[in-house]
């Protein structure tokens, strides 16, 4: 890895936001944003106000705003070494000579993710057009998790309806069940997995109403990362 992204992840950031080297203040309120931010979305999710995490970096909100205009941008800075543990997971899977395991292991990683943090959790069910760097880590897991499926489907025991668009659907059950819970049954996200994973399975035990549509889910996608950033939750547009 090149100097250039070692001192992206230092600072907490992207490639994408490299730009003229900051003073030494600029870059300790930066950092202590970005942690900040770590801790209020772990906990509150990405709905937490801009405020809460100036509140808990000890720094006013224009501070904030001078760093990240964008609360997208908070978010990618935040979530960038995730987002490449996430990729990262699919090749791994992957590399399991079994493709039921690989598969089914690839789920019980990606929900366990969720469940660890919060503001992971809601990030999986929200689209960010703008962060490309998140993005694009995106798309290089699930065009991994194409290739989890294809591996599953041609070994007998993933059932044939099954689509990507299922694991989307399950991460936002995953997540609306963590967010429902909380610290109150931390672990009942696991028995939901459990039962959705047998449910995958083959042989097919009944038909199933059709998926929804790529773009229908898009759309969700799109509208949960736009109410992020309501008035009502303090942020700006």
């Amino acid at each position: 890895m090149t100097s250039r992204h070692q001192n992206a992840h230092d600072t907490g950031g992207t490639p994408d936001s490299a730009g003229p080297p900051m003073r030494s203040d600029a870059e300790r309120n930066r950092g202590r944003i970005i942690a900040a931010a770590r801790t209020v979305f772990g906990r509150d999710g990405l709905h937490a106000s801009m405020a809460s995490v100036a509140r808990e970096a000890g720094v006013g909100i224009a501070t904030i705003f001078r760093h990240f205009p964008a609360k997208e941008e908070l978010v990618a800075a935040v979530f960038a070494d995730r987002m490449e543990a996430y990729a990262q997971a699919t090749a791994e899977a992957l590399a399991n000579p079994d493709p039921w395991d690989g598969f089914t292991g690839y789920i019980q990683e990606v929900c366990a993710m969720q469940a660890a943090d919060r503001g992971f959790a809601d990030m999986m069910t929200m689209s960010f057009p703008g962060a490309q760097s998140l993005e694009a880590l995106r798309a290089q897991a699930y065009q991994g998790f194409l290739e989890l499926i294809d591996r599953a489907k041609d070994s007998g025991q993933l059932r044939e309806d099954f689509t990507s668009r299922d694991l989307v659907l399950l991460l936002m059950a995953n997540a609306g069940v963590l967010s429902a819970t909380g610290d109150a049954a931390p672990d009942a996200w696991r028995r939901l997995v459990a039962w959705m994973i047998q449910s995958f399975q083959a042989p097919v035990r009944g038909p199933l109403p059709e998926p929804p549509e790529d773009a229908a889910l898009y759309e969700a996608m799109h509208r949960a990362s736009h109410g992020m950033n309501s008035p009502a939750t303090g942020k700006q547009h």
